[in-house]
Formats: C-alpha cells, sequence, structure tokens
C-alpha cells in the first residue's frame, strides 16, 4: 500500500518510515510541510497519508487543513491524523471532512503498540474510523446533555464503538457477553435517536457523527 508520510519533525519520520515498512506499508514520499503533502499526494496518488496536524511555517493546524483538503478533492483517500494534543476543533473538522470514512484521529504519546498502530492504519485504508479513546472522551464531554440520558455503562460502551470496536472486542474488554453489547448498543443509538444498524462502521460513523453535532 502506497502512503504519503508529512512529519516535520526528522526523527519520528525517519522512524516512521522505517516502522511502515515492516508493515508491508511502501512509503512514496515522506515531507516536512503542508505544502509539500498537497504536492505530493497529486503526484503520488497514495492510498493512504499520514500527517501530522501541526506543521511549519504557523505550527497550528496546516497538516489538518492539508489533510481536508485532499480528502474534499478525493474522499476515497484514508488519512490518519497524528497530534501531540487533544484539540476539540481538529477532530471534529477531520471527522467532517469527505464521506467521513478512511479517518483516523490518533494521539502520538499513546501509540504504544506497532503492531496495534499498523492495524488501525489498515483498518482506516480498508474504510475504517478510528479515533483515541482521549479524543473521544473530550467529545462526550462535549456533548454532556444530549448523552445525559446515557447510563454509565453505555457512555463506556460508546466511547469503544465510537474507537472503531466490534461487539466482541466490547464484550472482551468489559468483560460481559456479546448480547449484552449488543443490547446497550441498542438502546445507546434508540437514545441518541439514530436508526439501528448491523454494519459495524456505518453505526460508528452514526455515532462519531452525532458527536460533531
Amino acid at each position: 500500500m502506497d502512503v504519503v508520510l508529512a512529519e516535520d519533525g526528522v526523527l519520528l519520520r525517519e522512524g516512521l518510515i522505517a516502522l511502515l515498512d515492516r508493515f508491508d506499508f511502501r512509503v512514496v514520499a515522506a515531507v516536512g510541510t503542508a505544502e509539500e503533502l498537497l504536492i505530493a499526494v497529486t503526484e503520488h496518488r497514495p492510498q493512504l497519508v499520514i500527517t501530522d496536524i501541526r506543521m511549519p511555517p504557523g505550527f497550528s493546524d496546516e497538516g489538518l487543513r492539508a489533510a481536508v483538503a485532499l480528502r474534499e478533492r478525493n474522499p476515497e483517500l484514508a488519512v490518519v491524523a497524528l497530534s501531540q494534543y487533544v484539540e476539540r476543533s481538529y477532530a471534529a473538522e477531520l471527522l467532517d471532512s469527505g464521506d467521513g470514512r478512511r479517518v483516523g484521529y490518533l494521539l502520538k504519546d499513546r501509540v504504544v503498540d506497532v503492531q496495534e498502530f499498523a492495524a488501525v492504519l489498515h483498518q482506516v485504508a480498508a474504510g475504517g474510523t478510528v479515533v483515541d479513546p482521549q479524543v473521544v472522551r473530550q467529545l462526550l464531554a462535549r456533548q454532556r446533555d444530549p448523552l445525559s440520558r446515557l447510563s454509565a455503562r453505555e457512555r463506556e460502551v460508546l466511547a469503544l464503538v465510537a474507537e472503531g470496536r466490534s461487539n466482541a472486542a466490547i464484550a472482551g474488554r468489559l468483560t460481559i457477553s456479546e448480547a449484552a453489547v449488543g443490547k446497550h448498543v441498542g438502546n445507546i443509538l434508540a437514545k441518541l435517536d439514530l436508526p439501528p444498524d448491523e454494519d459495524t462502521n456505518r453505526r460508528v460513523l452514526a455515532v462519531l457523527a452525532y458527536l460533531r453535532g
């Protein structure tokens, strides 16, 4: 899978190139600015973009704005954004870009398992949506009133659903039955006025769309 990587830190950029190579990703371009990212994607037409959010020259949201622009041009382009901090507006803008699919938002300091990181990249490239749990919690906090109808357990399940986890994975994480998870998910969707759907990715997108509202 062809990847364009945008990261201004030289050491981190080189480390990511080596890591991606181990998991059969082919980095066709590695750049240090948002402007170079736009050029590289136009030239190489990758399946996946991995970009830092804060990049030169302003170190604000240059990488984010480039990612959103790229997905406006091509909604099928998978984008995984890496951030040092939780930025609610950044997460909302990225999740609102394109058709909402093939998006990942990860916090750099919380990426501690390289195999899990590679799995997330594959998941996003395949059409999934993966958001760091800390970002999910921030989004949940922003929507306190609508979510007040949810029980504590339903909030736990919602956070895991928004991370892109299956019912089976959630059941294992919370040590409850898969049937119980299914019931919780049904209750969550009903309380949030979202129609139930058996497709996991559509379910995640629906929940995230509500959180962005």
